[in-house]
């Protein structure tokens, strides 16, 4: 999510009240209801890029982890398909 006052480009952690800067891309889809060009980013901070990749893979989601490329997330988020927020508590 996007925190006020973050300095430009700077992305926080998707984990629910962590505002650390974000390094890793995770993208998922959820295969159920989702086709396979639908595919959604997370972010995370070092600390909780593994709790995240977990959360997602233990319901069964592909799941993808990469170094965070601030410019591949901003046009996720700006996409139709793309979603940088939602995260599990």
């Amino acid at each position: 999510m996007l925190g006020l006052g973050s300095e430009p480009g700077q992305r926080e952690c998707s984990r629910a009240g962590c505002r650390a800067e974000a390094t890793q891309a995770i993208s998922w889809r959820n295969p159920r209801i989702h086709s396979a060009d639908r595919v959604k980013v997370w972010v995370a901070c070092d600390e909780h890029v593994d709790f995240l990749r977990e959360f997602l893979a233990s319901r069964d989601f592909p799941v993808a982890v990469a170094p965070l490329d601030h410019s591949s997330v901003a046009a996720a988020a700006n996409s139709a398909d793309g979603a940088t927020h939602g995260s599990p508590r």
